[in-house]
């Protein structure tokens, strides 16, 4: 009877819905009502039935259930998860390997020596083995296939036979023989790694990198001394072509452009058209490439301005086995740049897909839950986090690493800390300075386990090795983003999956993936959540209570509002952290604003729910004075873009 009174007594806040409060708020009435109203009512009524009750019961209400109390309910007022209703579509894939060694090329022996000992690969992978002959033969080559395919070498490997093999012997004051342009810097530093591995019995010719972030003095020193083959990002090299008087291409004799469609995503076009008109002015001839995992109508473009009777290359396209004159594949390409929009996609088909559909209010802990599952509970993972602002990656990385890390804001005395299992958090977004960008880079690629949160600087090209899940917290604005950030995992037929968290409004996103040949299966909130019940972090003590067994969903509920309790106390801890998250927050609304028109009945800023959106900050209540708020019918765009 007692249980009874007190169960009775922890839902009347939420037991009488807060109509009184309705008409005075908008967007968080919700949120408010259903506490400091519904605390007044308590209290109230608590004053009612004092002289019946004795103190020992509002002892025992306040010390063992107190989340309850400090917690409006995570699993009360939030909209229904609707059924996925979506066919199955047959998946475009690609042969990723093939069985034809490097040794059956006409390549120098020193070459194909270190492909084999230095990089540790025998056998070409499918762009491979359809680009480096095209390459080889002097050909201006466009080059469609799935992210982690090997571009990469399919470039580099004719790159570096080409240039080793010219008569007269390449000296470094020469200057560049090859420009290779990249998107970010990231990926500049790691097709700059991976040339320089290929160039290691051919010492004499001299790779360099110029990128945002570094010093331009020792650029212009490099530069002065002079680099053969220069890896740099589009906005550095203009700088250094408008500023840097010793820099020339009288000898320059290819252009790679790789990651095409992400150098044109991030308005590097028209930087692109002055680098091309660079090259133009000193050396009109000269062998051009351009790689991309997605054919947009940008690259069309690109192509058209910069290769010369290019072959088509492209893995994924059964009808086009055999490499052809792009000539004939333009004239299908223009013919059908009104159904680009509808261009299908490849994937590994070592990549499971997953799509889980969550209330805005419990994102937080579900997140929570989920990185606790696969990098504690389950064998050692290795997973990147997509956001769609810097200020999120900064906020959520300090949150996370200090709430489920087992710190003194989480522990209370007497816990068990967390495991033996470390959590290590990583942060990588454009908004850090360059020096640090590397270092974060430098360790999640050489760490075996770990939690990447990074903004889309890491969604291109990025060889991350044995990243056994991406998780995109945040929808990408496109299926082409969304196959670039899955791409970070099952690279080179390894093993991955992936996982996208929507919003019960956002469902029609996976019928819209189904249109671009992307299936992706259901994986429930709930099975995530159970989770909670493996830490006794999150358990509720009562007195006279028996020990959980199996996965009762009340107890799991109670869990989730423990954890989300945790992130509420410690966001506001101070007034500087509830600041910190309403910045977040604000980041997250202004980035809602900018999907393109075309998502926009799937993504619309009205179908948000302020009051719920803030619990997946750790706020208790909707932020009543956000500067700057973008409205449904705002027309600024500011999305935090990350610096390059």
């Amino acid at each position: 009877k007692q249980s009874g009174t007190l169960k009775r007594k922890l839902q009347s806040p939420h037991g009488n819905p807060p109509v009184k409060r309705k008409r005075k708020l908008s967007i968080n009435t919700f949120r408010k009502g259903g506490t400091e109203a519904g605390r007044r009512q308590e209290g109230s009524s608590s004053q009612k039935t004092v002289p019946k009750k004795q103190l020992t019961d509002k002892q025992n209400e306040s010390q063992k259930n107190k989340p309850f109390i400090k917690t409006s309910s995570l699993f009360k007022n939030n909209p229904d998860i609707p059924e996925i209703h979506r066919k199955e579509v047959q998946q475009v894939q690609e042969n990723v390997f093939t069985t034809d060694s490097f040794s059956q090329l006409d390549l120098h022996p020193h070459l194909i020596s270190t492909i084999n000992t230095v990089l540790n690969i025998c056998s070409m992978t499918s762009v491979q083995k359809q680009t480096i002959p095209v390459l080889l033969q002097g050909r201006d080559a466009l080059v469609r296939s799935q992210t982690g395919s090997g571009k990469t070498l399919a470039y580099g490997i004719p790159l570096v036979q080409s240039l080793q093999g010219m008569e007269s012997k390449i000296q470094r004051s020469d200057g560049p023989y090859a420009v290779v342009l990249v998107p970010t810097r990231e990926l500049a530093l790691q097709s700059f790694d991976t040339i320089q591995k290929l160039l290691k019995p051919f010492t004499w010719i001299v790779p360099g990198v110029l990128m945002g972030g570094e010093k331009r003095k020792s650029e212009k020193a490099r530069l002065r001394k002079g680099i053969n083959i220069l890896i740099s990002t589009p906005g550095r090299l203009v700088d250094h072509i408008r500023s840097t008087q010793c820099i020339h291409f009288r000898r320059t004799q290819w252009l790679i452009i790789d990651e095409a469609d992400r150098i044109l995503d991030l308005g590097f076009e028209k930087d692109v058209a002055v680098i091309l008109n660079a090259l133009n002015a000193e050396r009109e001839t000269r062998q051009n490439v351009l790689l991309s995992a997605t054919l947009t109508e940008g690259v069309t473009r690109l192509a058209d301005i910069s290769l010369n009777d290019p072959v088509s290359i492209s893995i994924a396209d059964e009808i086009q086995k055999v490499p052809e004159p792009a000539a004939q594949t333009d004239r299908k390409a223009s013919s059908s740049s009104n159904c680009m929009e509808q261009e299908n996609f490849a994937v590994p088909e070592t990549l499971q897909q997953y799509v889980m559909m969550v209330p805005s209010k419990l994102r937080l802990v579900t997140l929570a839950a989920f990185i606790l599952q696969k990098c504690k509970f389950e064998k050692r993972h290795k997973m990147i986090i997509f956001f769609s602002s810097c200020e999120q990656v900064e906020f959520y990385h300090e949150l996370l690493a200090k709430v489920l890390s087992g710190g003194p804001e989480s522990e209370q005395p007497g816990r068990s800390p967390l495991s033996s299992v470390s959590l290590h958090f990583l942060r990588l977004h454009g908004d850090m300075e360059q020096e640090e960008r590397t270092e974060v880079f430098q360790e999640f690629l050489k760490s075996k386990t770990g939690i990447l949160l990074c903004t889309d600087v890491a969604a291109r090209g990025l060889d991350l090795p044995q990243v056994t899940w991406i998780v995109q917290y945040n929808a990408p604005a496109s299926p082409a983003e969304y196959i670039h950030r899955i791409g970070r995992t099952a690279r080179i037929g390894c093993r991955g999956s992936s996982l996208l968290v929507l919003a019960p409004s956002e469902a029609e996103y996976v019928s819209l993936l189904a249109s671009h040949k992307i299936n992706v299966s259901e994986l429930k909130m709930e099975k995530v959540l159970a989770t909670l019940m493996k830490d006794d972090r999150f358990k509720v003590h009562r007195p006279g209570s028996k020990k959980s067994c199996g996965k009762n969903p009340q107890e799991v509920r109670e869990r989730a509002t423990v954890l989300q309790t945790k992130f509420e106390n410690l966001v506001h801890s101070s007034e500087g952290t509830v600041q910190w998250a309403k910045k977040a927050l604000q980041s997250f609304l202004c980035a809602y604003t900018t999907y393109p028109k075309d998502l926009k009945h799937i993504f619309h800023i009205r179908s948000l729910h302020l009051g719920h959106v803030a619990k997946s900050f750790g706020l208790r209540d909707a932020p009543q004075n956000l500067t700057a708020l973008p409205t449904a019918g705002s027309k600024r765009k500011t999305k935090p873009k990350p610096k390059r």
